[in-house]
């Protein structure tokens, strides 16, 4: 009884090792290569639970998601001799594992590095016939689109598709962009200095507009006011000269006293006259109404 069930056991475990030995698991992300001896046998893109010949047969995975491959950078020389740094990436997968396995074997080093070469040549082979412009416009897209074919029609007897190339960045050389910040220094020290000259000329024009608007505002305040004294003082000898012909008497006894007045209002004046003079008569006696109007002197 002992014997029989170290028999079953013995064969159970015989079953499970060979089980273990031919079955194997493709999962969704995955796709591979049944080998023989080191030659292929058959492709199997389907996920599930495969059988193979237990220590005959190999099995080699695949990823057949989008890989990504950064390009170093490198620099390009446009269409119109301009120097360009250029940081790319490209995205490619793996669609014929047969192929990839009989070009570049099992690692993916040997296919990063094909696939550096091809898309670093089509990016030189596509720039080389580009303007800069069309680098920093919306042409980048058809640009990067041409690359991809390229890359894409050489890594096709790789058994890989180029899914998409992309340049992250574009950067002048470090000497033409200390040139290009000169020239655009340059060019705005020129601009500052034109707007600071219209500038001047804008201000010498507005102040000489203001001189002449006062100079003008002057000369016509001026006329203004001459002509207003004038009339003023026109004025004033009319009122004067008819309020002394109406009493010539009383003006001519009022511009004496104002005379004396002026003469003798320091207390220092001296004047010389004779005897009989007209002028000291008011200091004689009060005038009357009567009497004759006094003499003034001028």
């Amino acid at each position: 009884m002992k014997r029989t069930l170290i028999i079953v056991l013995a064969a159970a475990a015989v079953l499970l090792i060979i089980a273990d030995a031919s079955l194997f698991t493709v999962t969704q992300t995955e796709q591979a290569l049944v080998t023989q001896f080191g030659q292929p046998v058959r492709v199997i893109t389907t996920p599930g639970l495969h059988v193979k010949l237990p220590l005959v047969q190999t099995v080699i995975g695949f990823d057949r998601r989008l890989l990504d491959y950064e390009v170093p950078p490198e620099e390009v020389i446009l269409g119109d001799q301009r120097r360009l740094i250029v940081d790319s990436f490209a995205r490619f997968r793996i669609v014929d594992p047969l192929r990839y396995y009989q070009a570049a074997g099992v690692t993916e080093e040997a296919i990063r590095a094909r696939l550096n070469s091809v898309v670093s040549s089509s990016l030189r082979r596509v720039l080389g016939n580009e303007q800069l412009l069309n680098v920093l416009s919306s042409q980048r897209g058809r640009i990067m689109g041409l690359i991809r074919d390229q890359s894409n029609a050489e890594m096709h007897g790789f058994g890989v598709t180029v899914e998409d190339v992309r340049i992250r960045r574009a950067d002048l050389p470090e000497e033409n962009t200390q040139a290009v910040l000169s020239r655009m220094q340059s060019e705005r020290e020129r601009v500052a200095k034109q707007a600071r000259a219209e500038g001047a000329e804008a201000a010498a024009r507005i102040k000489a507009d203001a001189e002449r608007d006062r100079t003008v505002l002057l000369a016509e305040a001026r006329a203004t006011a001459d002509t207003l004294r004038g009339e003023g003082e026109a004025r004033s000898i009319a009122l004067y000269a008819d309020a002394v012909q109406r009493d010539p008497w009383f003006f001519q006894t009022w511009r004496t006293l104002q005379a004396y007045r002026d003469a003798f209002a320091g207390g220092t004046s001296r004047l010389v006259l004779t005897p009989g003079d007209d002028f000291l008569k008011l200091l004689d006696r009060a005038p009357r109404a009567a009497d004759p109007p006094p003499t003034t002197p001028p």
